[in-house]
Order: C-alpha cells, then structure tokens, then sequence
C-alpha cells in the first residue's frame, strides 16, 4: 500500500472516530450544579445536555446516599427545548443527593452519568 493510501486511511479513521465521540449528549450544566450545596430545597432540577434527547427515552432520578428515589417521578424531555431534562422535586430535607441520568440523543447514542449536590441545613 502506498503511502498515499495509508494517509487517506488514516485521515478517514480519525475522522470517523472523532465524530463518533462527539456525537453523544454531553451534560453541559445543570440546576443545581453538579457539587453544588443549595440552601433551600429545590423545587426541580434541571439538565441541559450538548444534543436534543429523545423524549420517550431519556430520563432523570434523584436518589438518597441509600438508593431511594426521591424525585416525583416525573423526568421530562423540555417540548420547547430538547436539550432540557427536568423531574419536580418534593421539599428535600438536609443532606446530599444523587442525580442518575440516562439520556438517548436523536442520533441514537446513548449515554448515563450522575452527579451529587447537598441541600445545606
């Protein structure tokens, strides 16, 4: 193969390889903030990611330190903002709180993370 070829090949991979990476929803922030301690409890929480999600497939939980979900169980895809994922929250005593997503982008990819924020006393 010639050397010309090779950096054709190459150039086609990284390429390929790049815009797979890229392709999945990214968290970009979220209220309230990844390691963040609010004062009052708040009354939902908020998660914009880098791409539109899917809506039947994305979803948000708020957990205690012991794995009991918390939120009202009612994790939606925003209608007007598609990089918007939200779930309302009951008052929340004092203490950190976990936040799991899953979220499906319209390109398919799927990714999950989470995060911890404290509800100071």
């Amino acid at each position: 193969m010639n050397r010309w070829m090779r950096r054709l090949l190459l150039a086609a991979w990284v390429t390929m390889i790049a815009s797979y990476a890229a392709a999945h929803a990214q968290l970009e922030w979220a209220v309230p903030a990844p390691g963040s301690a609010v004062r009052e409890s708040p009354q939902r929480l908020k998660l914009w990611f880098s791409e539109r999600l899917e809506r039947p497939f994305s979803n948000v939980r708020v957990l205690t330190p012991t794995g009991k979900q918390v939120d009202n169980r009612d994790s939606e895809v925003d209608r007007a903002d598609a990089r918007l994922l939200s779930v309302s929250l009951p008052k929340l005593s004092p203490g950190t709180y976990r936040v799991r997503w899953r979220v499906l982008s319209v390109d398919t990819h799927v990714n999950e993370g989470d995060f911890t924020f404290d509800v100071a006393p």
